[in-house]
């Protein structure tokens, strides 16, 4: 008898699609743009059925929830209003300032009496990379060939990822590394040795390439910045919205 009641229990009162959890996306935002965040396709049809929805977010406090938008009948009410759009064609809400604040998990859910399902994107905010510079840590000239040790930063841009490589297959492997620093050593004859040192994020990539110049003994060590190729200007690749 008392397991009857309890299933009638989990059958009329727990008719719940993903409390607490739900289905979950992941979304990057770029800091400082406008960010989308929206439902699936099934969700919008039943916010059209149901009628009812909320956007919630959660705050740094575990046990408090931020209500941003609530939906009725076809009417809503923004409680971020100027900080966020709500477009009533797909439900989206649209963040049009991002900061790092906003790094949160949000939840949309669709309720109708005891019925509710969840949805949840989790926003990961990220600064984009900025152009980055080349810098000649040690230059030595020895035994015919220079050995130099090139550091490759962006002053700007967060969860910053470096890597070297060749667009020229010949010295490929001689350019080849994970990380900011490159120990490059070549024969004094190869005046030229196009290096590319790539700075990237979820977000961004941007992208400089070294030409190595004629190693000389005066320059070594003492130069701050390598000499670059005039027509490897940085090149900005976006990889995501924002």
């Amino acid at each position: 008898m008392g397991c009857s009641v309890c299933l009638w229990l989990l059958i009329s009162l727990g008719r719940v699609w993903g409390m607490g959890h739900g289905a979950r996306e992941m979304v990057l935002g770029t800091l400082g743009k406008a960010t989308t965040l929206q439902i699936p396709p099934d969700l919008r049809d039943l916010t059209l059925r149901f009628g009812e929805a909320v956007w919630k977010r959660d705050t740094e406090d575990p046990q408090r929830k931020l209500v941003l938008l609530k939906y009725l009948d076809g009417n809503y009410t923004n409680y971020m209003q100027g900080r966020a759009l709500f477009h009533r064609l797909n439900f989206s809400l649209e963040i049009l300032n991002t900061s790092r604040q906003d790094g949160q998990l949000y939840e949309y859910i669709v309720s109708k009496g005891p019925e509710e399902k969840v949805w949840q994107i989790q926003l990961q905010v990220y600064e984009p990379v900025s152009d980055p510079s080349i810098q000649i840590l040690s230059q030595v000239l020895a035994n015919g060939s220079c050995t130099i040790t090139l550091n490759c930063t962006a002053a700007r841009g967060d969860s910053i990822s470096y890597s070297w490589g060749s667009q020229d297959s010949s010295i490929s492997q001689l350019c080849s590394r994970n990380g900011s620093l490159l120990h490059l050593s070549y024969p004094l004859q190869n005046t030229s040795i196009p290096c590319t040192c790539t700075a990237s994020n979820p977000i961004s990539t941007r992208v400089i390439v070294f030409n190595s110049s004629k190693c000389s003994y005066d320059q070594g060590g003492k130069s701050p910045v390598a000499d670059l190729a005039p027509s490897s200007l940085p090149v900005l690749l976006l990889l995501g919205r924002g």
